[in-house]
């Protein structure tokens, strides 16, 4: 499930030094006005010109349109390698979370953080081979709305290895949608062990639900000290308004030991 076609409108240089990533939660493609048009999403995506998108939500069913297909949709029209981490079936096509990269994957896995009893939830891990020598661990998730929930799922999360263990040598960057409307067990555990966005004060740029005023930190990004987070904030335009219930948060990362040795190197027009 890849494609390796650079984006239209787009250009890199051969390496790089800083990166640029986003979480959505795009509630299947359907906005506010209630039509699906997953269209609007990919427009908002390459808006935005990330270099790694973690998307929650996402509705794939191979059928006669192009769009039904929202995962390669997107990942084609902006010519980006993707991962699909499918939790469960709905209307005959894989519905979870699905990750998609400027750069090459060289390994995903899709976690099941599902408590007994509720909603099948994930967390997709992919593997981004940003050169030869480096390597960006990406954990792409969706936890429950319950608390109970969302404790056993922070618990598995990093009390089974899913989130350390071994052979993870690159950088760390946890993100998604943690339906923790106020900061809970969940949080205080990433907490401990990652660095966090810090929230902003109400009505702050970084809150991201609901689209319309949001007033709550739904989407939180949570990363290890390899990396140095440089700006963070949302895209709140007429058509993020609109495209989702959620609005999507963008990180500016900087990665620390290849700054200083040069082995990445990129440019960006700030937006």
């Amino acid at each position: 499930m890849s494609r390796n076609r650079n984006p239209e409108g787009s250009s890199h240089k051969s390496s790089f030094k800083r990166l640029r990533l986003v979480t959505y939660n795009i509630h299947k493609g359907q906005g506010l006005d209630r039509r699906v048009k997953i269209e609007r999403i990919a427009r908002i995506l390459r808006e935005i010109n990330a270099d790694v998108i973690a998307l929650q939500e996402v509705l794939s069913i191979d059928g006669r349109n192009p769009e039904d297909h929202q995962a390669r949709f997107i990942a084609e029209g902006l010519g980006f390698h993707y991962q699909i981490g499918e939790n469960r079936k709905f209307r005959g096509g894989a519905y979870g979370n699905v990750t998609l990269s400027r750069f090459p994957i060289s390994f995903s896995c899709n976690y099941d953080i599902t408590q007994h009893g509720r909603e099948e939830r994930g967390c997709l891990r992919t593997d981004i081979r940003l050169d030869s020598r480096q390597t960006l661990h990406i954990y792409n998730l969706h936890l429950g709305t319950a608390y109970t929930e969302r404790r056993y799922q922070a618990h598995r999360l990093v009390d089974h290895e899913i989130l350390k263990g071994e052979g993870k040598k690159g950088g760390r960057i946890i993100l998604g949608d943690f339906n923790e409307w106020i900061a809970g067990l969940a949080s205080r555990l990433f907490h401990s062990h990652f660095q966090s966005i810090h929230l902003r004060p109400v009505f702050g740029k970084s809150r991201s639900y609901p689209g319309v005023l949001p007033f709550l930190h739904l989407d939180h990004i949570y990363y290890d000290g390899r990396l140095e987070l440089e700006k963070v904030g949302t895209l709140r335009n007429l058509r993020t308004l609109i495209a989702s219930d959620h609005l999507p948060v963008i990180a500016d990362f900087r990665f620390l030991e290849e700054a200083r040795e040069g082995i990445i190197a990129k440019s960006r027009t700030p937006e």
